[in-house]
């Protein structure tokens, strides 16, 4: 079976570490799974794909909302079995090059956000609807997902499906956590791209109210980072507040982690609360859909955008150290829910089915 999975590019996001962390899991098995970028710039997710001797096509070298990239795509519906999609606008790339070129390419497009700039306008809807009909199955990672889509898309006629985002779980469970929690000096951390979706603001503004001993971590990149390095310093707290960047050495920094927070103002899913779950730390996120399915009930939730609920929640672990012990190992055991092992059965599975179709 020849699959290939097309993506804007290998820059840091749910989406694409999902493939970084499953693409060679798909080749242990025995299955020929490669990959096409629109955009081929060096990242280090792509570093990691290049080692594991992943096979990686380039687009063309043109903006990755170019309408060019459809004939790119074109070539490459005679050659493979199955073709896997994630993100716009690669959505809509392969969807018009399976239209215009009449092939029968089974298509597979995994859906990721519960939100984006297309939902909930009528133009939009109509014009989804046909693109997405050019899907043989639509993947949802989460139910919240699943909901949306089918919203949108008005008595949808695909098939539909839910898979799980999961993390190997194996890069974690080997961590020795030295919690400084109620003791002399707390680390928080928040690993997420700089994004429009993500609220690092609320959590920064969040300090204000912690003790001067709790730290936090930024870890990402993105258009905002400029905007909450400014708040940072309007507030005063550029002794206490660290960016990161974008690191590749996620369980490494999970170890020196007392608390690990996801604020969102909207979420597929979260794999950053899932592996500080698997890391043992207690995790604290936006109570939005998608990513309050997978925390509730194991780790703590504050309403989108509220720095002093937020406050009061991060306060209720530093100060009770067996309710924090008691949130850390409700998480773990939560994120053992979510082993890739299991999510690359399911992919197999469908892949398997939707050629037998």
């Amino acid at each position: 079976m020849k699959i290939l999975h097309i993506i804007n590019s290998l820059n840091i996001g749910g989406a694409e570490k999902l493939l970084v962390d499953m693409i060679p899991l798909f080749r242990e098995k025995g299955y020929q799974i490669d990959i096409l970028l629109f955009d081929g710039t060096e990242t280090p997710f792509k570093k990691i794909l290049k080692e594991k001797e992943v096979c990686i096509y380039q687009g063309y070298k043109v903006s990755i909302y170019s309408p060019l990239h459809i004939f790119c795509v074109i070539p490459y519906l005679k050659k493979y079995d199955v073709i896997h999609v994630h993100l716009f606008p690669s959505l809509y790339w392969v969807a018009l090059a399976k239209f215009f070129s009449s092939k029968n390419t089974k298509l597979i497009f995994t859906e990721h956000s519960t939100h984006n700039r297309r939902i909930g306008k009528k133009i939009w809807q109509i014009f989804d609807k046909f693109i997405y009909s050019q899907y043989n199955i639509i993947v949802s990672i989460t139910k919240a997902v699943d909901a949306t889509i089918k919203a949108h898309l008005l008595f949808p006629s695909n098939n539909f499906k839910i898979i799980n985002n999961c993390i190997d779980l194996s890069q974690f469970s080997k961590i020795s956590k030295n919690n400084n929690a109620v003791e002399s000096k707390m680390t928080i951390i928040q690993i997420s791209s700089f994004r429009n979706s993500k609220d690092q603001a609320t959590l920064i503004k969040s300090l204000q109210y912690l003790p001067e001993n709790v730290n936090l971590l930024l870890v990402g990149d993105g258009e905002n980072r400029m905007k909450c390095e400014r708040l940072v310093r309007e507030i005063n707290l550029s002794n206490r507040v660290s960016f990161l960047g974008i690191r590749t050495d996620i369980p490494k920094l999970l170890e020196t982690t007392d608390i690990v927070v996801l604020s969102s103002n909207w979420e597929g899913f979260g794999l950053a609360a899932v592996e500080g779950m698997a890391a043992g730390c207690p995790v604290i996120v936006s109570d939005v859909p998608g990513l309050s399915d997978i925390v509730r009930g194991a780790g703590l939730l504050f309403p989108v955008g509220d720095e002093k609920i937020l406050a009061e929640k991060i306060n209720s672990l530093i100060s009770d150290r067996d309710f924090y012990e008691r949130t850390a190992k409700a998480c773990c055991e939560r994120s053992k829910q979510y082993d890739i092992y299991v999510m690359v059965d399911k992919y197999i599975e469908l892949y398997e089915e939707i050629l037998n179709s």
